[in-house]
């Protein structure tokens, strides 16, 4: 027996939606029924499904006669068949992105980590500085807009394991109910707005040149989504003090923002605080712009971030499935 995720009644054989994972009762087993974010990933690019297709094949049948029309139907449908087989596939390797955004996303920053060493041993801290740092003096420099999302800090482990932390225990909530495509667009377009304000901050104040890198700004905007559509979830700070994550990212801010104003630059001890507040306020005005989405952000009960999982979490590669 389980609740509904949409009416919150019992239901002794509940359905279990593919797509968004959530649990529903039969009035809301269908996707249109339950606002499934599956529904805004299907595409129709080819207007297989306009009323062109009934034309073309009745055109098809009375252009021609006899043996020739017989041809040039079979020829139609064929082509209509092969129309049909390619918009609804399951799309190939690409498929196996959708809901899984999150790992790939994750996949991409270890394997942009071990880019940023291969090129730094065998062409030098310039050519890396070139390639994945988004500096004060390069902005011309796009390419770095974005591998500066995907690339961390090579002085140890800690910067590039605690984005990735973030990433895999909240990145798939917000994934879920946005959508993949529209998490990997949300995703970048904070760590390179959080990025590109860090910088500007920099030129503006006459701050001596300054690189960013780090997926912190994407990661910080991932808790400013759940901190308006889920602010009381419960969280484990250091996988040991549970507290309410609104609790943790407030105060998170709040202390990136007073030394912000004390130093008057961006960055403390070699942390770009202002780029994680410019991520923090995007992913704000984001969940509040998509509220509407916060049921599919996980349900009642939280989740606790490196704490025992109960029936219904997180199941890995495929996104969570369950409540939180």
């Amino acid at each position: 027996m389980a609740t509904c995720d949409v009416c919150g009644e019992y239901e002794n054989l509940p359905y279990q939606c593919k797509r968004c994972g959530q649990t529903f009762c039969a009035d809301h087993r269908l996707p249109e029924n339950h606002n499934c974010p599956g529904l805004a990933e299907w595409d129709d690019p080819g207007g297989v499904f306009d009323s062109g297709f009934d034309e073309s094949v009745d055109a098809g049948g009375s252009g021609s006669s006899g043996g020739s029309g017989s041809g040039s139907s079979a020829g139609v449908t064929g082509r209509i068949k092969r129309r049909i087989d390619r918009e609804t596939s399951t799309g190939g390797v690409v498929s196996y992105l959708r809901g899984n955004a999150t790992y790939a996303l994750l996949a991409a920053m270890w394997i942009t980590f071990l880019a940023q060493w291969a090129v730094t041993l065998t062409l030098g801290d310039a050519a890396h500085s070139q390639i994945f740092v988004l500096r004060s003096d390069a902005l011309g420099n796009v390419w770095t807009w974005v591998t500066s999302v995907l690339s961390h800090s090579r002085v140890g482990l800690f910067h590039i394991i605690g984005n990735s932390i973030v990433i895999l225990f909240f990145g798939p909530l917000v994934e879920r109910a946005v959508g993949s495509r529209r998490f990997v667009a949300f995703f970048f377009g904070a760590g390179i707005l959080a990025g590109l304000g860090h910088v500007l901050f920099a030129i503006a104040t006459g701050a001596p040149t300054v690189g960013v890198l780090g997926a912190s700004g994407a990661g910080f905007a991932i808790l400013g989504v759940l901190t308006v559509w889920r602010p009381n979830m419960q969280v484990l700070l250091f996988f040991v003090i549970p507290m309410k994550i609104k609790y943790l990212t407030w105060g998170i801010a709040l202390v990136s923002a007073v030394l912000v104003i004390q130093t008057g630059t961006g960055g403390v001890g070699g942390i770009a605080h202002l780029a994680h507040l410019i991520g923090f306020a995007i992913g704000l005005a984001y969940g509040k712009r998509n509220e509407s989405l916060a049921r599919s952000a996980g349900g009642p009960g939280g989740i606790q971030m490196g704490g025992a999982r109960g029936p219904g979490g997180p199941r890995g590669p495929g996104g969570p499935g369950g409540r939180f």
